[in-house]
């Protein structure tokens, strides 16, 4: 027999469990006035668990991507490569980074998500410690393409797998725990790199022990990911029967629900124009981020004449502004239930204040307070744009557009490093290229409003869910 607990919830609970199975300590089931902490206790736990470990495997994969940022300040010198040739090389990263972004996304959500992350991530770190080895052009250019290809399917798979564990209401402050590994490994990995582009062991400069010594935590973590991670709710042994079946039942009604609004398959969604909107909305302002980012410690080394460990400390201070903003705005979008203003609002401003950048010349302190503000105002637009990528499509649809999005938008980052060098050397001066990046940042926030009414309201302003556990949680609030 079962019974049926009264208020929002209406489950249907089994009278009898195997409690032999669960964690002690922890109550089984919602009462009538507790269903609302026991909804956020709930999504507490889910978070400790998961995203402190997926914050640490971001970091990780970040000090892969842009560790070839702070090499270049040695690197081109010691292989005699120009910016022209560093700046395409780290541009190729993403050219690779197309190849298994969709394929990836899919095997997140039809198989397992834990096993594909755990084994992209073994093989991306065996591919930085062979940047260590390279000598050429041609190597350089092979080796971090081949790093974007391994590395492709660990963003959306991560995205898909938070999918399965957080509801609507909890996702953006999800997201932002996990994304806050993008500004602070800059915090960490700046520093890092300052060091060990200053040592010389065993013949090898400290570049190439820069790649060896960030490529090891990734083959690591990706085995430990096997144990660690855990693929649904329903097989997770560290949450209670109750705790188990709301997440399960939240994400299934969440998705039977998005399934009546719009239903689409994977075709139909990778053609819609809302998911074009936002695949160039996300373009464009990766276009601006990572001109930015990969370029920020030369551009900062020519103002100030400084030291390498000075100019890192320097590229550092942006990204702790940055880490702030996007957990404040991730709360704040959460809290309000509004993505759009969320999303657009940051680009607007990092476009504006990369102007102000330009229009402060050799001034080292405006210059450094301006690109402060820049990543500052930009790392608040990611939580909320994959908020509403989330929200808009579920199951396999959602899965291949994440993929699409990240990867066309991706490419921003093959476009936005080369773009800098390749005006520099017509014009003499790498102002051309970062208004070039001003406009890319304010286009991504017009195509961010261009988004139509149905993605721009989460699913409970629209009415779709039903009011439930979330509702009376929105309301304690």
């Amino acid at each position: 027999m079962h019974r049926t607990r009264g208020g929002d919830w209406g489950d249907r609970i089994p009278e009898e469990r195997d409690l032999t199975s669960e964690p002690a300590g922890r109550p089984s089931a919602p009462t009538d006035n507790d269903s609302a902490l026991f909804a956020r206790r709930t999504s507490r736990l889910a978070a400790r668990r998961l995203i402190p470990f997926l914050f640490l495997l971001y970091i990780i994969a970040f000090l892969d991507r842009m560790n070839v940022s702070a090499a270049a300040l040695e690197m081109p010198h010691d292989l005699g490569l120009s910016d022209k040739v560093v700046g395409l090389g780290a541009g190729i990263f993403f050219i690779g980074y197309l190849v298994l972004q969709i394929p990836g996304a899919l095997i997140a959500e039809r198989l397992s998500a834990r096993k594909w992350i755990a084994w992209v991530m073994v093989a991306w770190g065996f591919l930085t410690l062979l940047m260590a080895y390279i000598h050429t052009a041609r190597e350089f250019y092979l080796v971090r393409f081949f790093v974007g290809v391994a590395e492709a399917g660990f963003f959306p798979a991560v995205v898909v797998y938070l999918t399965h564990w957080f509801r609507s209401a909890d996702r953006a402050k999800a997201l932002a725990g996990f994304y806050a590994a993008q500004p602070l490994s800059y915090v960490v990995g700046s520093p890092i790199a300052g060091v060990l582009l200053g040592i010389k062991w065993l013949g090898l400069h400290g570049w190439r022990w820069l790649f060896i010594l960030e490529g090891i935590p990734a083959i690591v973590m990706g085995l430990v990911a096997l144990g660690y991670l855990t693929d649904w709710p329903r097989e997770a042994k560290w949450l209670s029967g109750a705790e188990r079946e709301w997440i399960s039942r939240e994400i299934a009604r969440e998705r039977e629900a998005k399934q009546r609004l719009r239903s689409l398959s994977i075709s139909q969604a990778l053609c819609d124009r809302n998911v074009i909107l936002l695949m160039l909305c996300y373009f464009c302002a990766v276009s601006g981020s990572y001109g930015v980012g990969f370029w920020l410690p030369t551009i900062l080394k020519r103002l100030s004449r400084k030291s390498d460990l000075i100019v890192t400390l320097l590229a550092a201070l942006p990204y702790v502004a940055g880490f702030l903003t996007q957990q404040f705005n991730a709360w704040h979008s959460d809290r309000t239930r509004e993505r759009r203003l969320h999303s657009a609002l940051p680009v607007f401003l990092s476009g504006a204040a990369l102007f102000m950048a330009i229009a402060a010349g050799s001034n080292v302190l405006l210059s450094v307070f301006f690109f402060t503000l820049v990543c500052g105002a930009y790392y608040g637009f990611q939580p909320a744009f994959w908020a509403v990528v989330t929200e808009y499509l579920g199951g396999s649809a959602a899965a291949a557009a994440i993929g699409l999005i990240n990867s066309i938008g991706n490419l921003g980052g093959f476009v936005g490093p080369f773009v800098l060098p390749f005006l520099e050397t017509r014009a003499k001066s790498f102002s051309f290229g970062l208004l070039y990046l001003v406009g890319s940042f304010l286009l991504s926030g017009v195509f961010m409003l261009m988004v139509g009414r149905s993605v721009r309201r989460t699913p409970q302003e629209s009415g779709v869910f039903a009011p439930g556990a979330a509702g009376q949680e929105a309301r304690a609030r």
